[in-house]
Order: structure tokens, then sequence, then C-alpha cells
């Protein structure tokens, strides 16, 4: 389809997820209703709910004033939402933040691991949280996602709060006692582990 198209044209895939970028619409247009029929050519679909049209881009913030909208559409792929921004210095650039599904679902999986493992002894248990804290840095710890990095990690350190609770019966957790706790054994802070690109 490239030769045939108007201006320039880019995919960018990693396993079944793909983002194709376009210079103009109308090229965006005719390759989703080409890719739609290569698909069900073999019995395939796209789906209706991921595969959309989007302006994304330098000048997608002037077009969606004029339209009466505040900001640019935004984007999922692997885990982050991307964003149209700008820098300091007023250049264009996308920011990135954690989706907040996945933050739900990473959340909720640290309950359940301390729901499942919270008479195992503190020490042992804080080890294990920081090592799942350490992979989610490692992962999402870029510059413009601060504050879905301090979610996560206000979000543990409640979670692992409210199940050292329910350790023992009528000797409540008190903030205090738990302050303390986390005093002799720190949960990792957030880290931002990616440079700017």
């Amino acid at each position: 389809m490239k030769p045939r198209l108007r201006g320039e044209a880019h995919e960018v895939r990693f396993a079944d997820d793909a983002i194709l970028c376009f210079h103009y619409r109308e090229d965006a247009e005719k390759v989703k209703t080409v890719l739609s029929k290569r698909f069900a050519k073999y019995g395939l679909t796209l789906h209706p709910e991921k595969t959309r049209l989007l302006e994304f881009g330098r000048y997608a913030e002037e077009r969606a004033k004029k339209q009466g909208k505040k900001k640019p559409g935004t984007f999922d792929f692997l885990g982050w939402t991307h964003i149209c921004a700008r820098s300091r210095r007023g250049k264009f650039t996308v920011h990135v933040r954690t989706m907040r599904k996945r933050l739900r679902r990473s959340l909720t999986a640290v309950g359940r691991w301390c729901q499942e493992h919270r008479h195992l002894p503190v020490d042992q248990q804080q080890k294990t949280l920081n090592a799942k804290l350490r992979g989610h840095y490692q992962y999402y710890g870029r510059p413009t996602n601060s504050q879905s990095l301090l979610k996560f990690y206000r979000g543990v350190v409640r979670i692992w709060r409210k199940w050292l609770n329910r350790r023992t019966r009528g000797n409540r957790m008190t903030w205090e006692r738990y302050t303390e706790l986390l005093r002799r054994h720190p949960l990792l802070p957030p880290r931002i582990r990616h440079a700017w690109m």
C-alpha cells in the first residue's frame, strides 16, 4: 500500500498490537478499509474497541481547539497512555503515563499477594514487595510518569497495612505502629529509571 499513499506511513508493532501512523487522514482511512477486507479474507476482524482513527502529533492540539475540545485525544499502547504535550521550551513532545487499567490490575495483584502471604515474617514480605515495586519502576519509571508511580507506591503502602492489620484479631495496626514498621522495613520509593528519549 505504501507506494499508493499520498504521504509518509509508519508502523510500530509489538506482538499482535500495532500502531499505524500516517501523514494524511485520507491515507489512514484508505488503509483501514483495505486492512478490514484483507483480514476478512482470512476470517479475521479488527478489534472494534481497539481500532480507531486518532489525530495525534504536533498540530493535533491546534485542531482540537478549533473543534472546541480542550485537548487532543490520547491512545493506549503496551501499558502506556500516550499524550500530546509541550516541553518547557514550548516544543511538541509525547508524554506517557501508566494506563489506568494497568495500574488497577497491578495494585489488585499486590493485594492478592499480600492477602495470601500475610502470615509470612514481615522482612520476607518487605523483600518481595520491594521486588514488585522495583519491577514496576523498571518498566514504568519514565520522567513524565512520576504521578502514576507515586499512586502505585502509595497504593502498595495502603494495601500492605490493610493485610498486616488482619494478621491478628484485636491487635490493630495503627498508622503510628505502621510508620514505625516502615522505618524498620522500608518500601522502595518511586524512582525514574529511564532518561528522556
